[in-house]
C-alpha cells in the first residue's frame, strides 16, 4: 500500500478496494475488520481507517449485501461469521428509508421544476399581453 499516514479517507477507502476482495466485492465485514486491518498495515491512521469504513459499511452496495447476505467474511473473502437476522432486517431497514427518502427528493424536485416552468409560462402570457397592448396604444 502506499504511504497511508496522509490519504484522505476516500483515497485510502479506493486502496483498500484495490488490496482487499472483500472491500472491493462489498461483502458483508467480518466484525473487527479494522483491527486486522491495522495488523496488516500499522501505518493507517485509525480515524482515517474508521471513516473509510464507515463511508464503506454506509454505501448502498454494502447495506444491499448485508440484507441479501447470510455470511460475514475476512479480508481475502472467506466466510467467517454469520450475519444475523437482526443485523439482515437493520440493513433492510436503512435501505427501505433511504429509497423512500430518495423518492420524496425527486418527487419535491418534480414538483419545483413543474412550479417554475408554469411561473415562467405565466410570465411569458404577461410578457406577451403587455407587448401586445405597448404595440395596440402606440400606432396613434
Amino acid at each position: 500500500m502506499a504511504d497511508v499516514s496522509s490519504p484522505s479517507a476516500t483515497t485510502l477507502l479506493k486502496e483498500l478496494r484495490t488490496e482487499f476482495k472483500a472491500i472491493r466485492e462489498y461483502l458483508p465485514l467480518a466484525i473487527g475488520i479494522d483491527k486486522q486491518l491495522l495488523e496488516i498495515h500499522p501505518e493507517i491512521d485509525r480515524k482515517k481507517l474508521r471513516a473509510a469504513l464507515g463511508m464503506h459499511t454506509r454505501s448502498f452496495r454494502y447495506m444491499k449485501g448485508l440484507q441479501d447476505g447470510t455470511q460475514r467474511f475476512d479480508l481475502n473473502g472467506e466466510p467467517v461469521g454469520e450475519v444475523s437476522a437482526e443485523q439482515r432486517a437493520l440493513a433492510s431497514k436503512e435501505l427501505s428509508q433511504r429509497l423512500q427518502k430518495i423518492k420524496e427528493e425527486r418527487k419535491a424536485a418534480q414538483l419545483a421544476q413543474k412550479a417554475a416552468e408554469k411561473s415562467a409560462r405565466v410570465e411569458r402570457e404577461r410578457a406577451e399581453k403587455l407587448s401586445q397592448l405597448v404595440s395596440k396604444f402606440s400606432r396613434k
